[in-house]
Formats: C-alpha cells, sequence, structure tokens
C-alpha cells in the first residue's frame, strides 16, 4: 500500500475519533433512577496496622508489603458544558397517577360541650321547658337566650332568668348559667293566654360566657289542645250555600211545572163547558136528515209560557254561576300567597317561614334561631376585610344548617344574603363570619353527609333599619328559604 493512502485512512480515523469525543457531551443524561443510584465503593488495600477484625483472626493482605497502595482515584466531574446542558434540559412529566387525588374532606361539626333541648308543654297558656346539658369534662359558664313570638309576653319565668326587650316587638328572656361537668339544668318560660288556634314557636340557644358564639339551639312549637270531636261538628245541610241554590232551583221548576200543569186542564175545562152549552135551532134534538158537516176549528198545540221558560232558565243559570264560585273560592283560599313562584331551572320549591321554624330546601334545612344587630357606626374593619360604610353596623344571625342529602355537598357565603326594606340586599360578610367563628372558615369545606352545624352568620349593612328577610340557598340553582325577622 502506497505511503500516502496510509497517511490519509490513519487522518481519517483520528478525525472520525475528534467527532465521537466532541459528540459524547450532546448525549442523553442518564435516567434519573440510574443516576440516584449509588455507586459502589473502590476496592482498597487494608494498611498494614490496621485493627485486627474480631475474634482474633487476621486476614492476608492481597497486596504484598513493601509495594506502594495505589491512591483512590479523585471523583471526576462533568465538564462546564455538560453541566450547563443539563440545567438547560427540561424535566420531562411524570406520569398520571393511577388514582385521582382526594377530593376535598368534608367539614364535620366540632364536637358540642353545650346541648339544649326545648319541649312545648300541654297546658291551656303557652310554657316551654328547656334543658341545658354539659357533656364536657369541665365546669361551662353559659349564656341561655330564647326569643319569645312577637307580641307576647312572659307571665312565668324560672329561677334566675330575666326578661328584656331585644327590639321592636320581640322580647328575649336570658339565663346565665355555670354548669358543673356531666350535669343538666331544667329551664322554663310561660307565656300569656292568646287566641285558641294560634301556633307559638320559641327558639332557645345557649351560648358562651360572652353571648357572641353559639354552642348549640333548639326550637320547639306550642299548640293548644285540640277541640273534642263532638264540638267540632260540619254545618248542617241547610247552611250550604251549593245545597241553598239547588234547592232553590228545583222548587222554582217544580212550581213553574204545576202551574203550566193546572193551566191545561183549566183550559180543557172551558172548551168542555162551551160546547156542551152550544144548541142547534131543534134545541139539541136530533133531525130524520143528518147536519150537513160542518167545519170544526183548528186547535193549537199547548206551549209553556215565556215566563216560565225565562224563570226556569234564571233558576238553572243561577245554581251554575253559584256553584262555580263557591268552589273557586275554596280552591282559592287554599293557595298559599307567601311560596315562591319556582320554575325553570330553580332546583326544589321555594320556602317562606317565621324565625324558628326549620325550613328545607333542595339540600339543605335552614333554621334561623336569631338576629341581633349592633349600633348604627360600629361597624369597624374586619380580620382580612375592608372597611365597612361609616354609619354601618353588623348583624349576626344565629343560623342551624342541616345537610339532608345522601352526599356532602358545599355551599357558599355570597349565596347568603339579607334583604334591607326598599328591595335591597347584602351578602355575608365573609371575613367577620370567619371572625365570629373564631378564624374557621365555615363556607371552604363541604358538608359532610347528614352533618349539622350551628353557626354565626355576619351581614354589614348601612343605615337605621335592621333586615326584613333573610334568603338562605345552598347551590346557584337551589329555590332556597326565605325566613320573615320579627
Amino acid at each position: 500500500m502506497p505511503a500516502s493512502t496510509r497517511h490519509h485512512r490513519a487522518l481519517a480515523v483520528f478525525v472520525h475519533c475528534l467527532g465521537i469525543l466532541a459528540a459524547v457531551p450532546a448525549l442523553p443524561t442518564a435516567a434519573p433512577e440510574a443516576s440516584a443510584a449509588p455507586r459502589p465503593p473502590a476496592a482498597t488495600a487494608r494498611p498494614p496496622d490496621a485493627t485486627p477484625p474480631p475474634g482474633g483472626v487476621t486476614r492476608p493482605s492481597a497486596v504484598p508489603t513493601g509495594v506502594p497502595t495505589a491512591a483512590p482515584a479523585e471523583p471526576t466531574h462533568p465538564p462546564v458544558a455538560v453541566v450547563a446542558r443539563m440545567s438547560a434540559e427540561p424535566t420531562p412529566p411524570s406520569a398520571p397517577p393511577a388514582v385521582a387525588p382526594p377530593s376535598r374532606a368534608p367539614a364535620s361539626a366540632p364536637p358540642q360541650q353545650v346541648t339544649v333541648a326545648v319541649a312545648p308543654e300541654s297546658s291551656p297558656a303557652p310554657r316551654y321547658r328547656i334543658q341545658v346539658r354539659n357533656v364536657g369534662n369541665a365546669p361551662v359558664d353559659t349564656t341561655v337566650r330564647q326569643e319569645l313570638p312577637p307580641g307576647s309576653s312572659p307571665t312565668a319565668i324560672s329561677a334566675g332568668g330575666r326578661s328584656t326587650r331585644a327590639g321592636g316587638s320581640t322580647t328575649e328572656v336570658t339565663w346565665r348559667l355555670r354548669l358543673p361537668a356531666h350535669s343538666s339544668t331544667t329551664l322554663g318560660t310561660a307565656l300569656a293566654a292568646t287566641p285558641p288556634g294560634q301556633p307559638l314557636t320559641a327558639p332557645a340557644c345557649a351560648f358562651t360566657s360572652d353571648g357572641t358564639r353559639p354552642y348549640d339551639c333548639a326550637t320547639a312549637t306550642w299548640k293548644a289542645a285540640a277541640a273534642p270531636a263532638a264540638e267540632v261538628t260540619e254545618a248542617p245541610p241547610w247552611r250550604r250555600y251549593p245545597v241553598l241554590l239547588a234547592g232553590l232551583a228545583v222548587l222554582l221548576l217544580i212550581s213553574a211545572a204545576l202551574v203550566w200543569v193546572w193551566r191545561r186542564r183549566r183550559a180543557g175545562r172551558v172548551t168542555a163547558a162551551a160546547l156542551s152549552r152550544r144548541g142547534g135551532p131543534d134545541g139539541g134534538r136530533g133531525t130524520i136528515y143528518p147536519r150537513p158537516a160542518a167545519p170544526s176549528a183548528t186547535r193549537r198545540r199547548r206551549t209553556p209560557p215565556v215566563w216560565l221558560l225565562v224563570g226556569a232558565a234564571v233558576a238553572v243559570l243561577a245554581g251554575i254561576v253559584g256553584t262555580a264560585g263557591w268552589t273557586a273560592t275554596r280552591q282559592v283560599s287554599a293557595i298559599d300567597t307567601q311560596k315562591q313562584p319556582t320554575s325553570g331551572a330553580w332546583m326544589g320549591t321555594g320556602v317562606t317561614g317565621p324565625v324558628g321554624v326549620p325550613l328545607r330546601e333542595s339540600a339543605f334545612e335552614f333554621t334561623v334561631y336569631r338576629m341581633s344587630c349592633g349600633a348604627p357606626g360600629t361597624a369597624g374593619k374586619a380580620d382580612g376585610g375592608g372597611a365597612a360604610p361609616a354609619n354601618g353596623r353588623r348583624c349576626q344571625a344565629t343560623v342551624g344548617v342541616r345537610n339532608v342529602t345522601g352526599d356532602h355537598q358545599p355551599w357558599h357565603g355570597q349565596l347568603q344574603r339579607a334583604y334591607l326594606p326598599g328591595g335591597r340586599w347584602v351578602s355575608t360578610d365573609e371575613p367577620a363570619t370567619r371572625a365570629a367563628n373564631l378564624g374557621r372558615d365555615i363556607f371552604a369545606d363541604p358538608m359532610a353527609a347528614g352533618s349539622r352545624m350551628v353557626l354565626p352568620l355576619v351581614f354589614t349593612v348601612d343605615g337605621r333599619d335592621p333586615p326584613q328577610q333573610l334568603e338562605l340557598r345552598s347551590g346557584v340553582f337551589s329555590a332556597g328559604v326565605r325566613v320573615h325577622m320579627p
């Protein structure tokens, strides 16, 4: 082979090797698993003066004495260009997990240290029995408040309670108690007599010693004793309007028929008498020769008189109109005008009621136990919230919420509204509500299935007039409930 050819081949091999060495930094880095695995340490010779292993057995060295041992190799670092390339390359995304991440855990109500139960008594006048129980292991100072129905006044209060005017026509009874551990106390109130058949609802709540945060609430409705069955009788038939109208129509028809029959018989008797008095020239005796046939007068068919037909038609028309009017009046009186019309995308039917009455919508059962408002101009800046109006004040509603569905349900503070005079409304003041619940965001987590919570909702309103209605709902498309404030 000529020398020039050998030199060219050697040069080509050298250039090819240089290309391979230049392409090594561009190769992809090792897999994370491979790079994360530790490398086994290099085998080093044991020095002669090393401590012998336990047991007194000395293993011979692999390197003969007198032969210098090789120094451990220093760890090699990749070039700067390789490190820069490795840091610049994006990390490939990991595979999605096989199981979906768990959703937010539903909120469960904190354990109640004080429970309240209210029951009405069977008495001629309204009476209520309130049982307050401390289920904790330590004594508790609590304030019990009972909202009396508007316009009612207490006649008897158990020891330690006092009556105060809460605003408007509403009266409130307050007790300050100290409950030992695992003890219960029974309280009682009696109200003045009311008109028969008027039910009265009086909710009661147990608060902390300062009267701001509720422990538990309950409600009860007193109803008068039912009247005996002998006293509750229906009106006699002759006092019912449909029966009276039908009887009048039948009487008119029978009278008209009798008059018509009497007139026909009277006309027949007159005709017979006239024929009997009519005689011939021979004095009514016959002749030898027959008389020529005389043309007889044509008799017209007798028809009922016009006044009879008109009277019968008027009687029937009056009966039909009276029956239709009575039926329509009964149906209209059965319609509840307080219910909101719901249609289209609304879920459920809108329900309206007073304070202390449980009202159920599509997912939640709401019960408003009481509403208290501060003085105008006392609404300051809440934790994390903005400044309140200059003449604004905060109204705190004690609300019980129960999830009546079989699944956890979320709810939102912006859907809970307080309606002011004139149709204006405000949503829940979430920073102030969080502060009233000791920093806990009650709208952050959904409610567990079948759970119940009693919590305060705070509304910041302007002006001197308190809210007239509360609108509470579980979702955007829920019909919700409306509670009239006394």
